[in-house]
């Protein structure tokens, strides 16, 4: 039981960390709406404010209670991923992996809500003039963390298939 609890804390500790760390230089650093080109072509650093979820989903929206409605969601989320742990397989560390890295993901996001009220996303990935919403090392935690629940639950399903042959 430790185990489960020690990977999916510590991983989620790492991406809490390094997420809100890269915020505060990118506040630190790059004015409001401004960017710094890295790969030109590709990639730049930018500084945006994000009222939405993941990739600016929902970011122009105007509703009064959507900062509430994310902390909620992310909330929510993180007492899922306890429950979890607490009934699933303790040897699948594919799906602890994934968990942990949602809940690094949902806490740094949660944590940016709690603090300014939004989101701040500074990863902007282009070709040509077609960009990719701008995102941060809390919605990558979550973007893996979902890759891994499905990597876990395609193996599970798998092997339940072999076993019933």
């Amino acid at each position: 039981m430790r185990t489960r609890y020690a990977l999916t804390g510590g991983l989620g500790a790492a991406i809490l960390a390094l997420d809100q760390l890269t915020k505060l230089l990118i506040q630190s650093s790059i004015p409001l709406y401004e960017s710094r080109t890295v790969i030109p072509g590709f990639f730049d650093l930018v500084h945006i404010h994000n009222r939405g979820a993941a990739f600016g989903f929902l970011n122009r929206a105007d509703i009064e209670w959507q900062t509430y409605f994310f902390i909620a969601v992310s909330a929510l989320a993180v007492v899922l991923i306890f429950q979890l742990l607490r009934t699933v397989d303790r040897r699948d560390m594919v799906l602890f992996t994934g968990l942990g890295c949602i809940l690094g993901g949902a806490l740094g996001n949660l944590v940016d809500r709690i603090r300014v009220g939004h989101v701040i996303d500074f990863l902007d990935i282009y070709i040509g003039s077609a960009h990719w919403p701008a995102f941060n090392i809390a919605d990558i935690g979550i973007s893996i963390g979902g890759i891994c629940i499905l990597v876990s639950f395609y193996r599970r399903k798998k092997r339940h298939a072999s076993h019933t042959r």
